[in-house]
């Protein structure tokens, strides 16, 4: 079937297709029984994709994203592959058949990762360079195309920390600044290198450190580069194509374990080379949530609503890429030891939850899986809106009541004040991100008034 391209509304914070609003609802799309991580190329069955289809269509799904892989569509340096895309174009026409749209997301590491991309896969050139050939053949090849809501240039990147690929552009990016290496030094009150090589900082949390903060601003600038080149890639093939990048939500330094974990895809600063911001996440405030009462509940719906508003606040769509959590089970952490057991309730009551405190910020949801996936050796194996065996979850029950609503872009839930996001400050100071925490959490909480 046909279908209208999805555009950004006139409003510049929501979706429309066919002058109807478009809010994407759906899933990260793998099937069990196909190894993991999600490997859904190699082992691609066209008539269990339409299956699913056929099913996500019932339970009120309109969009799917999916995984390219280096190892299925980009094996050879700046040569894509004829045989990934033509099972691209299948998954489309059979997307289309059952109106679902597809939300790709770039060439990843899952179905092998050729020598020639075991690098810094963010600041190497070389990679750089083969990705923008491979996304401009696969924005002309499906130019126009209204099945393909849009393109996410990869799953949750991260850049490094100290890298052969960083170390050259650390050395330009200060040059620039402040003109050498030791004038750089003597500006963050630290010993100069050997030679024209200024000093990476330790990533270790520094407060009020000018060596820190600039790291952190450099790190950020090598992720809008990634971005701005291969964005202008998509758009030389298909200038009416959307963008996005799927963050991590370590790119919101609310809960940061370490200084290397900050992402550096500061929405601030990627809104302006994107078409919508997406993030993903999971329940991870002061540790792996396991419905363990009020306060662990509230500490996390507080922190998914803090990543929202700072993916909302330069004013352009955002999309909850990823979302989900376990239920149905328990699951393996470490040393033998396992979750607390969840029920299929608990895991619907937490999806539901989130979209809900999330609504007015975010304009779309992706659960992470359709199905449980036993193989999985994390979250993933509980988190599917169908049991590996295909049976229906609470939660996809939920899912599928919550469709129309969702879908139609119902009223969004009112925010109230929250304290100011220091985002420098949080960059180079863990500890300043905790307190900031436990006022969010407070402010929440004085919102909703006593329990």
């Amino acid at each position: 079937m046909s279908m209208e391209r999805v555009t950004v509304g006139p409003d510049g914070r929501s979706f429309e297709a066919a002058d109807k609003p478009f809010a994407p609802f759906g899933v990260n799309y793998y099937r069990p029984g196909t190894g993991w991580a999600p490997q859904v190329w190699k082992a691609f069955d066209p008539v269990a994709t339409a299956a699913d289809f056929e099913i996500l269509r019932d339970l009120g799904a309109n969009c799917v994203r999916v995984f390219l892989t280096f190892g299925s569509f980009t094996t050879e340096q700046g040569t894509p592959s004829a045989e990934g895309f033509d099972k691209l174009d299948a998954f489309l026409d059979i997307a289309e058949e059952h109106g679902l749209r597809v939300h790709p997301t770039g060439p990843d590491h899952w179905e092998g990762l050729p020598s020639w991309a075991r690098t810094d896969r963010i600041a190497d050139d070389v990679v750089l360079d083969a990705l923008e050939l491979f996304w401009h053949e696969a924005s002309r090849r499906y130019r126009g195309r209204g099945g393909l809501y849009a393109y996410d240039l990869l799953n949750e990147p991260s850049v490094g920390w100290d890298t052969d690929a960083l170390r050259p552009k650390w050395a330009a990016w200060t040059r620039d600044r402040y003109g050498t290496a030791s004038a750089a030094a003597k500006a963050w009150g630290v010993s100069s290198a050997t030679g024209s090589t200024p000093p990476v900082p330790l990533p270790d949390p520094s407060p009020s450190s000018p060596h820190l903060l600039d790291y952190q601003r450099f790190r950020e600038s090598i992720a809008d580069e990634w971005t701005r080149r291969q964005v202008a890639a998509i758009h030389a093939g298909d200038p009416d194509a959307l963008v996005t990048v799927g963050a991590i939500q370590w790119a919101v330094p609310y809960l940061l374990p370490s200084m290397t974990h900050y992402a550096a895809f500061r929405p601030s600063r990627q809104a302006p080379l994107l078409d919508f911001l997406s993030f993903h996440f999971y329940p991870l405030a002061e540790g792996m949530y396991q419905y363990g009462g009020a306060d662990a509940r509230d500490a996390n719906l507080a922190y998914v609503e803090a990543v929202a508003r700072e993916a909302a606040a330069p004013g352009k769509p955002v999309v909850v890429g990823e979302f989900g959590w376990y239920g149905g089970g328990s699951l393996p952490i470490r040393n033998g030891q396992r979750t607390r057991e969840a029920s299929e309730q608990d895991q619907a009551e937490w999806c539901a939850s989130l979209i809900d405190v999330t609504r007015g910020l975010a304009t779309g949801w992706l659960n992470w899986g359709m199905y449980d996936q036993p193989e999985a050796t994390d979250v993933s194996a509980l988190t599917g809106l169908l049991t590996a065996d295909g049976e229906m979850k609470a939660w996809g029950e939920r899912f599928r009541s919550l469709a129309d609503d969702v879908t139609a872009g119902s009223p969004p839930r009112p925010v109230g004040a929250r304290p100011a996001f220091d985002w420098d400050r949080f960059i180079t100071d863990i500890d300043a991100a905790r307190e900031y925490r436990a006022a969010y959490v407070a402010a929440v909480r004085a919102e909703a008034g006593p329990r």
